[in-house]
């Protein structure tokens, strides 16, 4: 392959799943047609086309035609039985109180909807959200505010590592989803180790199967049933099989010093996320075949092979079917601190929980805006972070999967970024899958990727000045795995920093790139040799402008 400087594309043929590629298509760049007088080739149609042959089973491009809540449906929402003003809650007094004993009313009779009506709201102590089936609704961003006037740091409790780094600059929030077991452990255990789903037993061992598959031959499925979510879980073997597989097997991950700088999915194997002890990824079920398979509602991500020992497992204490809607979550504006010191002025956080989503949610004055800690399927729409500078708009960590943002805005800053301070934007790390953002607008930040290799993920149909900063710890593994794709995205501030993967991504894809300056993601590169990867229609706009709608219309 010629160097990705040179901007060459390569279209990979056929299933990866299958055979190796058996036919290679090279074309010419694309600014080298436009330099003939003639407009570049449009190969996103192409593109799309070959991957509709075979969803999930394309080289380059990732299956991302299920995110989101119950794989990409509309929410449904319950019946009204509770308003905050009937347990309390009044303007210009602490309403925190209030807010969950309305929450809990809900909860504890099987989910509904909790109005807020018109107005302010103060809050002393973020509120929990530990029920199925239960949603919080204002009456529109602009007449229902939530105003919090105090950071998790003081109002829940104090959360440094022994580095004095924050862990509430990354996770938490003022409206925090999470089981209420999940709550307890992390509390127990000072929030100093696993953040990630409590898993139940064992259901099913599962042979061996490729990428892209949906049917998976079990052991026994006496224990599985249609409409199941369960967690299919791979092991690690010492060669770090998985973790090269993960980075779509390209020669140079054979070459990287796993032992030593990558989350091993092994605990203790000298990675700093120790915590991944395994690749878990939650499915649902769509059928039972018999005393032996079972029908996937979705392809298989990653092979599955005999020296890797797979397993279905039960997801354990969960919370699902929880909206946000309609309203603002205002933090006390304080001086933002420098880069990991943050005490936690943050927005709307999931975590270990699945099938949720937030629409109608402005977050303003924050340290992390909207999070994702081991998530799956959770919807975000219209959705906006503002105020002043903010440290995550976006983060999307430990192992969260299939999450869907549509529709979404960073503002400008009100108040720029201090000396000593980050801010990155859309973030992404952590083994983490299957995530979409789409339709957005980003006056502030990048498209960022905090080591951890996630892996087939999306970022479509985006403009941006492009002005924030990658982040994670070089010890965290490498910033990449395969099928990142890049998909018509406008840059209005030329740089191509972290967004043009054609010298850092392996077996990724970036389709019309706009607006640029110059050349090269200006990333450290993880793995030598061939990436394997591919640009197309540098500089012109696709005419399959959003890839996550044009898969969805395939399905």
């Amino acid at each position: 392959m010629s160097s990705p400087a040179q901007f060459t594309r390569r279209l990979l043929l056929g299933s990866a799943a299958a055979t190796p590629a058996a036919a290679l298509l090279t074309s010419t760049p694309a600014n080298a047609a436009a330099d003939r007088g003639r407009p570049p080739r449009d190969l996103s149609s192409e593109l799309l086309d070959e991957w509709s042959t075979a969803p999930g089973a394309h080289p380059l491009i990732p299956d991302i035609s299920h995110a989101g809540y119950r794989g990409g449906e509309r929410p449904r929402r319950p019946r009204t039985v509770a308003n905050v003003k009937d347990f309390g809650a009044r303007p210009g007094v602490d309403a925190a109180a209030a807010f969950t004993a309305a929450l809990r009313y809900a909860g504890e009779r099987g989910g509904g909807t909790v109005v807020v009506p018109a107005g302010t709201y103060r809050l002393d102590s973020p509120l929990w959200i530990h029920w199925s089936n239960v949603v919080l609704r204002g009456a529109g961003q602009n007449r229902t505010i939530l105003h919090f006037t105090k950071p998790l740091e003081e109002s829940y409790r104090p959360n440094l590592q022994p580095s004095l780094q924050s862990r509430w600059s990354w996770t938490g929030g003022q409206i925090w989803v999470m089981p209420a077991e999940r709550k307890a452990k992390s509390e127990a255990e000072d929030y100093a180790t696993s953040e990630g789903w409590l898993l139940g037993d064992t259901l099913a061992s599962v042979g061996a199967a490729s990428r892209g598959q949906r049917t998976l031959l079990v052991d026994s499925t006496e224990h599985l049933a249609a409409g199941d979510l369960v967690v299919l879980e791979t092991d690690n073997p010492p060669d770090a099989g998985v973790l090269k597989h993960l980075t779509g097997d390209v020669a140079g991950a054979s070459n990287y010093d796993w032992p030593t700088k990558a989350p091993q999915l092994t605990a203790g194997s000298g990675g700093q996320y120790i915590q991944y002890a395994s690749l878990q990824w939650p499915v649902r079920i769509e059928a039972v075949l018999g005393e032996r398979l079972v029908r996937l509602a979705q392809p298989l991500r990653y092979d599955l092979r005999p020296s890797w020992p797979s397993r279905l497992r039960e997801i354990g204490p969960t919370v699902h079917d929880v909206g946000i809607e309609a309203l603002t979550i205002r933090n006390e504006l304080r001086p933002m601190t420098i880069h990991n010191r943050h005490p936690g002025s943050n927005g709307l956080c999931f975590q270990a929980v699945h099938d949720c989503w937030a629409d109608d949610v402005r977050v303003e004055n924050c340290d992390l805006g909207f999070g994702f800690t081991t998530t799956k399927a959770v919807t975000l729409t219209n959705v906006a972070v503002g105020g002043r500078s903010a440290h995550h708009s976006f983060a999307c960590r430990m192992q969260s999967h299939d999450n869907l943002v549509d529709g979404f805005e960073i503002e400008q800053f009100t108040v720029p970024l201090p000396s000593g301070a980050l801010h990155h934007g859309l973030n992404l790390e952590g083994l983490s899958a299957g995530n979409v953002w789409r339709r957005g607008q980003m006056a502030e930040g990048t498209f960022d990727t905090h080591r951890a290799m996630p892996f087939e993920n999306v970022r479509t149909d985006i403009t941006l000045v492009n002005n924030g900063r990658v982040g994670g710890s070089a010890a965290s593994g490498p910033l990449f795995g395969a099928r990142i794709a890049h998909w018509n995205v406008r840059i209005t501030g030329g740089s191509p920093y972290a967004i043009h993967l054609a010298d850092v991504a392996p077996r990724s894809v970036t389709v019309a790139l706009q607006g640029l300056t110059s050349a090269g993601s200006g990333l450290p590169r993880d793995f030598q040799g061939d990436l394997e990867n591919a640009t197309y229609l540098l500089g012109a706009p696709a005419a399959v402008p959003d890839l996550y709608a044009a898969q969805r219309n395939c399905s």
